[in-house]
């Protein structure tokens, strides 16, 4: 099917969009806020690179192919997606890479501040991160870690620098980030936002926020696949002077020089550390073909009316389930999260019968909703098949209760 990029004035055709995703039949996916499926442009873009790139020109590719510009052109691409202006936006490495370089630059904003602010509901690695960061710097600095409702009172001028992760990856909850950036910014610090579980899920306008530094991946909402490389934003008006520790050569103002003293490139350039991974960056170019055919405004609309749709079922069908979502969709991203004392059991018993759906410790069943490839239908199938495994109690057989290493 050929990839139409949306015009003004229409609304997004999300029964277009699912067709160009491979799902395979008698399958409701349900799992895209931890790995998006495969785009059916996907296979034959990767062919493309592999053969008359790789293949034909060889090493000529970062050249002839542009490969070398890649983590700029499809941050362009990405920018977008999260309201970030052109240029602001690198791709490469890993998350928790560019964890460590937007936390790295923030606390040179501030280096006579010594605390770093995260609440419990940030993703384990972004803490691992900066704990590991904080001890390298060895000045004293604290990780301080309060729950979520609690991160706007405690802000003050102690702050060198608050990271956070604006969706839950547990519950779905979601920062207010125009609120807590303008309080950081009035407490002198700057902010980061983890996007991981934002990306391609709701509405993030960076640029009118004023946010300082943004990272996320794209292997989640944005369907680059496993192993995609993440993405990090600074603020224009910081990225000439940032410094974001990792001094790799592709961040050097001239790499091919190869001068034994680093000199930062220009911008958001600086950002950049080791070779590009060229054939991932080749699968979510292929998938943000995709969000050419829509708007964000249309996505998020369609997320919240199936999220509603999915809780309702749960509440009138499955009440020995707790809905662990905030129940106001203004407050959560675009997943629905479930207490339940056996949910691991129940995940494995729900995938068995070709739902897809996930598991958190200690007792989380994750569902994610995404316009893209997901249907009323689909949600309606879901609430069939969660009502029959809860009400029957299919899921305690003793294969489900068997821990795999993913859950």
């Amino acid at each position: 099917m050929p990839i139409t990029t949306l015009k003004a004035g229409f609304l997004s055709d999300f029964s277009a969009t699912k067709a160009l995703f491979h799902l395979p039949k008698g399958l409701v996916y349900l799992d895209g806020n931890s790995l998006g499926p495969l785009p059916r442009s996907v296979p034959q873009r990767i062919e493309q690179t592999l053969r008359d790139e790789w293949g034909e020109m060889a090493i000529g590719g970062w050249n002839r192919a542009g490969w070398m510009a890649q983590p700029r052109t499809m941050g362009d691409r990405l920018s977008r997606l999260i309201g970030a202006s052109e240029g602001s936006v690198v791709m490469g490495d890993t998350l928790s890479i560019k964890v460590y370089q937007a936390l790295a630059a923030a606390l040179q904003m501030r280096p006579e501040r010594k605390i770093v602010l995260s609440d419990s509901g940030n993703f384990p690695t972004d803490l691992y991160m900066a704990k590991g960061l904080l001890e390298t710097l060895g000045q004293g600095h604290e990780l301080r870690v309060v729950v979520p409702e609690e991160v706007a009172d405690v802000i003050d001028e102690s702050i060198a620098a608050v990271m956070l992760t604006q969706v839950d990856y547990r519950t779905g909850r979601m920062h207010d980030m125009a609120v807590l950036t303008e309080t950081t910014h009035a407490a002198g610090a700057p902010i980061i936002w983890d996007l991981a579980h934002s990306a391609g899920a709701l509405e993030v306008d960076l640029a009118s926020c004023y946010a300082d530094f943004a990272i996320g991946c794209t292997y989640k909402y944005l369907n680059g696949g496993p192993g995609a490389p993440a993405f990090i934003y600074v603020r224009p008006d910081l990225a000439e002077n940032a410094k974001p520790a990792l001094a790799g050569w592709l961040g050097h103002e001239a790499p091919f020089a190869f001068d034994l003293d680093y000199r930062p490139g220009d911008g958001i350039d600086r950002f950049r550390v080791g070779t590009p991974p060229i054939i991932q960056l080749a699968a979510l170019d292929a998938s943000l073909d995709i969000w050419e055919m829509v708007s964000m405004a249309d996505v998020r609309a369609k997320s919240v009316e199936l999220t509603e749709q999915f809780i309702a079922g749960v509440e009138k069908r499955c009440s020995m389930i707790d809905i662990a979502s905030p129940r106001d969709s203004a407050h959560r991203g675009s997943q629905i999260s479930l207490h339940f004392e056996h949910g691991y059991a129940a995940i494995q018993a729900l995938v068995a019968r070709g739902i897809i759906g996930d598991f958190r410790a200690p007792d989380i069943m994750r569902f994610g909703f995404t316009p893209l490839y997901t249907d009323e239908a689909d949600v309606e199938a879901a609430l069939d098949v969660l009502d029959e495994v809860m009400n029957s109690r299919a899921w305690d057989h003793p294969e489900f209760h068997q821990r795999a290493p993913v859950t």
